[in-house]
């Protein structure tokens, strides 16, 4: 059977929004046919989420007991998923519960496709929910049409959390790139730069909004990661 893999990587003092993901996972609705794996690496010098993982029998968590930092833990989950499709879940967010079918069935209806990415929700404390459009508009995105975006408005277009790749385009490009920030953009930089996509006009995720987020805005981009920077 067709697999998807979804990859998250956590640290222990998230364990309750952790747990919240897995239960958005728990509910999802996949297509006939098609199973789901969750691959949890989880960061740091004393493991302690292997409970709260492995309460989910789609789960498979292991730790390397070790502050390596967020590229090196998605990496080492990378090296582990078994599946085609590649959806990337913070430790932290949700998926909602149509949200890897939609993008299953962009990949099936377009099988050029290399990358898909969703709409989001902000998840406000409050548990409401605030619509976040991404910056360009819903539909074929083609190659270079975000770095474009990025060099013009020192923006990144649509949000890394929200996107679905086919597994060996994200092997090849190296998986995260080895930085203190936003090695995250630099993948969506990677494989929108070489490769076809769809930005689906549909909400697909929930993008949590806490005191303990790294950065106020996620879609800040450090200047090593602009294409300009570069040229």
């Amino acid at each position: 059977m067709p697999l998807i893999s979804v990859l998250t990587a956590a640290h222990g003092d998230r364990a309750d929004f952790l747990v919240e993901a897995g239960e958005s996972l728990a509910a999802q609705v996949l297509p006939a046919g098609w199973e789901m794996e969750w691959v949890v690496q989880e960061d740091g010098e004393k493991p302690q989420l292997a409970d709260a993982v492995t309460a989910f029998g789609f789960a498979r968590h292991e730790a390397h007991g070790a502050a390596l930092g967020a590229a090196a833990t998605r990496n080492l989950a990378l090296a582990r998923v078994g599946g085609e499709l590649l959806h990337v879940l913070d430790s932290d967010d949700l998926v909602v519960p149509n949200g890897l079918a939609v993008s299953i069935e962009a990949f099936r209806t377009r099988p050029w496709l290399h990358w898909v990415c969703g709409q989001a929700d902000d998840l406000m404390p409050d548990g409401t929910r605030v619509p976040v459009s991404a910056m360009l508009p819903p539909g074929l995105i083609e190659p270079g049409m975000v770095s474009d975006h990025l060099t013009a408005y020192e923006l990144p277009p649509i949000h890394p959390a929200g996107m679905t790749m086919r597994t060996l385009l994200t092997r090849a490009v190296g998986g995260w790139a080895g930085i203190p920030r936003n090695e995250d953009n630099s993948l969506l930089i990677a494989v929108t730069e070489l490769s076809f996509g769809y930005l689906l006009p549909e909400v697909t995720w929930l993008h949590r909004k806490h005191e303990g987020q790294i950065t106020t805005d996620d879609r800040s981009i450090p200047i090593w990661c602009r294409p300009h920077f570069w040229s």
